[in-house]
C-alpha cells in the first residue's frame, strides 16, 4: 500500500521513494520481496511512467532495490545483497494491503546487543527497585481487589490531582479535569494524531526528530514538512515562512533536551513558536519526556506555561524518571481539544490500567522521588562524561558531536566518507547498537548522523562499546592501499 498526495508540495517521485524507504527500513517489506513493475505501479497510483521510473532509479542508486534481469525488481539489503525472495506458503499474505506506512523505531527498541546504545531507556539498576516493591505490596494491602477493577477513562483522580499540583512547579496552570492519563507518551502522540490528523493534513516536525512520532504521523497519511534544528532547537524563522506557505494543522516539538540532538530551545524561541501557532490557528504538541533530567541548571519553562488560548497540547512522560514498567504518561489540554482527546482515549482502550497508576501515585512529588531524581541526574551525567571522554580521545578526525546538558542522548555527526548505516552494520557484528540518523528524518535521506543513548549501559560497557565504535570508524576510513578489516 503505497500512498501519495498529489496536492503536496513534495514531488510525487520523492513521495514514492520515501514510501518505499519507510517500508524497507521498517521491515514491512522483507528482504527479497518482489516489487510491482513500473507500469503496474504507474497504473495503480495514476501517475506517469517517468515518475515511477525516477523513484525506482533513485531507490536502486541508494541501495534499496536490485534488478534481476528477466525476473523483476526486489528489495535489497546490505546484509544479504544478493538475496532473492523464495516462495513460501505465506506468500499469499502479500496480497493483503496494510496501512502501516512506517515503523522504523520498533527496529531499534528491542536489542540483544551487549552494548545497547540504541534506545533512550534508563538502566534498571538506577531505579529505587526495593522501594517500588514495597509500594506494590502496599497497594495490594490497601486494595486487595485492585486487579478486579477497571481504571477510569480519564485516569485515576488522585493521580491527576497530584500531577496537576506537580505541573504548577513548571508554571503550567491546569486542573485534574484537564489531564488525561495515558499508557506512556507514545500513546499520547498517537491519541493526538488519531484525533486531529488525517490524510493530507500538514504536520510540521523538527529535522531530525523523535522517530516514534514520525511513525505515527506517517500512519495517519499526514503531509509532513520539516524545519531544521540548530544549537537552539527548531529554527523558528524558517517555521514562520513555512506556515505562511502552508496551513499546518499541528506543530510537533521537543523543546527541552530535544530528541535526538539534546538541544534546548531558549525561552525567546518558545515564545515565538507560540506566537506563530496563535497567528495561524494551529496546534502545538509539546513533548516533554526529559526536562527533569538536567545536569547543570533547570531548563526554560515549557511552552504550555505561556499558553493562554489552548493552542498547546502538553505531553509529559513519567516512564523515564520514575518507573518505566508502569508506562504512565499524561496529556494536558483544554476546551474542546481536551474533550475530543478524551473521546479518542475511550475509543482506544477505555482507560489505562489502574494498578500502575496507584503504584506511581506515592512517588510523584515525594521526598523519596526528589532524592532518586538527584541521584539519577548524577549517574547519567557521569555516564555522559564517560562517552564524551572516549570520543574526544579516540574518534577519527571529522567526527563531531553535541554536548547535551541533560536528557539521555548524544547526537553524532560523521564525516562525508562515513555512512551511519554502514557503521551500524559493522557495529552489530561486534554486538554494538545505536540509532541511525536516517530513522530520525521524515523527509531527508540522511546517512551521516546517529544517536547514541548513554542511559542504559553502565560506564564500563559505555567505554568499551564507544571504543569499539571508534575502532570501526578508524577502520572504515578510506585508504588507497588497503581495505578495512575487523
Amino acid at each position: 500500500m503505497i500512498t501519495i498526495n498529489k496536492n503536496e508540495a513534495i514531488p510525487l517521485s520523492k513521495q514514492i521513494y520515501m514510501s518505499f524507504v519507510d517500508k524497507i527500513r521498517s521491515g514491512l517489506l522483507m528482504d527479497g520481496t518482489k516489487l510491482p513493475t513500473v507500469r503496474q505501479l504507474s497504473k495503480d497510483l495514476e501517475v506517469s511512467l517517468v515518475t515511477v521510473m525516477k523513484a525506482y532509479k533513485q531507490l536502486e542508486e541508494d541501495g534499496f532495490l536490485e534488478l534481476s534481469k528477466g525476473k523483476g525488481t526486489y528489495v535489497k539489503t546490505q546484509q544479504q545483497p544478493e538475496s532473492v525472495h523464495t516462495a513460501s506458503d505465506l506468500d499469499w499474505q502479500l496480497s493483503i494491503p496494510d496501512y502501516l506506512h512506517r515503523s522504523q523505531y520498533a527496529r531499534f527498541q528491542d536489542s540483544d546487543a551487549n552494548y545497547h546504545f540504541s534506545s533512550s531507556m534508563i538502566d534498571p539498576a538506577l531505579f529505587p527497585n526495593q522501594y517500588m516493591d514495597q509500594l506494590i505490596a502496599q497497594v495490594f494491602m490497601q486494595n486487595p481487589r485492585i486487579l478486579s477493577q477497571y481504571g477510569g477513562i480519564q485516569g485515576d483522580l488522585a493521580l491527576r490531582e497530584k500531577m496537576a499540583q506537580n505541573l504548577q512547579k513548571s508554571k503550567i496552570t491546569t486542573s485534574p479535569e484537564n489531564l488525561l492519563i495515558t499508557s506512556g507518551s507514545q500513546q499520547g502522540i498517537d491519541l493526538v494524531a488519531r484525533t486531529f490528523v488525517g490524510p493530507g493534513d500538514v504536520v510540521i516536525m523538527e529535522a531530525p526528530t523523535y522517530p516514534g512520532a514520525i511513525d505515527v504521523f506517517r500512519s495517519r497519511g499526514a503531509t509532513i514538512l520539516t524545519v531544521p534544528v540548530d544549537q537552539d532547537g527548531m529554527r523558528v524563522d524558517m517555521l514562520h515562512s513555512l506556515c505562511e506557505k502552508h496551513n499546518p494543522k499541528l506543530i510537533y516539538t521537543t523543546p527541552t533536551f530535544h530528541n535526538p540532538t539534546g538541544t534546548i530551545m531558549p525561552l525567546r524561541r518558545r515564545k515565538i513558536l507560540l506566537d506563530i501557532a496563535e497567528s495561524h490557528h494551529c496546534l502545538i504538541m509539546e513533548d516533554d519526556p526529559f526536562s527533569d533530567i538536567y545536569f547543570d541548571r533547570k531548563p526554560p519553562l515549557p511552552i504550555k506555561s505561556m499558553d493562554k488560548a489552548g493552542h498547546v497540547i502538553y505531553l509529559k512522560g513519567l516512564s523515564k524518571t520514575i518507573a518505566p514498567g508502569c508506562r504512565i504518561g499524561l496529556i494536558a489540554a483544554s476546551g474542546s481539544i481536551f474533550k475530543r482527546l478524551y473521546a479518542a482515549k475511550a475509543n482506544m482502550d477505555l482507560g489505562s490500567p489502574l494498578l500502575p497508576q496507584k503504584v506511581i501515585l506515592p512517588l510523584v512529588d515525594s521526598t523519596k522521588m526528589e532524592q532518586h531524581t538527584k541521584r539519577l541526574r548524577a549517574a547519567l551525567k557521569s555516564r555522559r562524561d564517560s562517552v564524551l571522554k572516549v570520543l574526544a580521545e579516540q574518534a577519527p578526525a571529522g567526527v563531531t558531536w553535541l554536548n547535551p546538558k541533560g536528557g539521555l542522548n548524544i547526537w553524532i555527526q560523521l564525516p562525508a566518507w562515513l555512512d551511519s548505516n554502514d557503521l551500524l552494520t559493522e557495529a552489530n557484528k561486534r554486538h554494538v547498537s545505536f540509532l541511525t540518523g536516517s530513522a530520525c528524518f521524515a523527509i531527508e535521506n540522511e546517512h551521516s548522523t546517529f544517536r547514541l543513548s548513554y542511559s542504559y549501559a553502565n560506564e564500563k560497557l559505555l567505554e568499551e562499546g564507544v571504543q569499539i565504535l571508534c575502532d570501526i570508524m578508524q577502520a572504515l576510513k578510506p585508504s588507497s592501499s588497503s581495505s578495512p578489516t575487523f
